[in-house]
């Protein structure tokens, strides 16, 4: 299925949704912001999904925003279209960590500006030794949007995020994997199987255990440890009295591969 420059495909329980520019590096043009929220709302609301790999077409993931469009509507003083566009940016970051499952970015090349904060924005991150990430914003005088400052805050701490924004400078494949910004770097012949079996692995696990990780991750980022304490007394007798919970233990005690359910609401 092809929406304005998103292009989605269901593999068994692991949607792939794709940007769809590779004559531009996949720079967010027309309703692609658009395009990209409402199939990221559409994957997290269908409980079949248990997995979502966001990826870029051809040799890059994105290079982010259309600077020439930008300069056009700098011309016409524009500033309601940016604001407009801050906006729905604002909306793909919310998709992505409303939605009750993992999240993969297959960082394939080039991830600047948006494009950059939009892998930074997803729950694990996988690329290449061509794998690149630049915050870009600062050498066209703007700011980080698209969440940037608060992702990268969260994963590499003020110091390092005030290096990374402040001078634009690209990070390559290895500096980010020692950042921790990239969980896994695979070989590039074999990038998308190993990415497929990455997310398999994801996929097969219980859904609604993963859903109250990813939860729990987020309050653990931004809470205290009471917060954590807290959410653990309430999700964890919720996970234990449902089904997956009954399989996996079964499953652990007769030796054998559990087969876990869409996620239970």
């Amino acid at each position: 299925m092809t929406h304005e420059g998103v292009t989605v495909e269901a593999v068994g329980a692991i949607t792939y949704v794709t940007l769809d520019r590779p004559d531009v590096m996949n720079r967010f043009e027309g309703r692609m912001r658009e395009s990209l929220a409402e199939t990221l709302r559409r994957a997290g609301g269908d409980p079949t999904v248990r997995c979502v790999v966001v990826r870029g077409a051809g040799t890059a993931f994105s290079a982010g925003a259309d600077v020439n469009g930008m300069v056009a509507l700098h011309a016409q003083g524009d500033t309601a279209e940016i604001r407009r566009r801050v906006e729905l940016g604002a909306d793909v970051i919310r998709a992505l960590r409303g939605m009750p499952k993992p999240v993969i970015a297959a960082i394939n090349g080039i991830a600047a500006g948006a494009g950059a904060n939009l892998a930074l924005a997803c729950d694990l991150r996988v690329g290449t030794e061509h794998t690149s990430l630049t915050e870009s914003f600062v050498r066209i005088g703007l700011l980080p949007d698209w969440g940037g400052l608060h992702s990268l805050v969260r994963l590499v701490g003020p110091g390092r995020a005030a290096e990374a924004v402040m001078t634009g400078e690209t990070l390559d494949a290895t500096r980010l994997l020692e950042l921790g910004i990239l969980n896994r770097i695979f070989p590039v012949e074999s990038f998308a199987d190993d990415v497929h079996a990455y997310a398999t692995r994801l996929a097969t696990a219980s859904p609604d255990a993963l859903a109250s990780i990813k939860t729990g991750l987020h309050i653990a980022t931004d809470g205290t440890l009471d917060d954590v304490l807290a959410f653990e007394r309430d999700a964890q007798p919720t996970l234990f009295a449902g089904g997956n919970c009954l399989e996996g233990m079964t499953a652990f005690l007769e030796r054998r591969t559990p087969e876990f359910r869409d996620l239970e609401r």
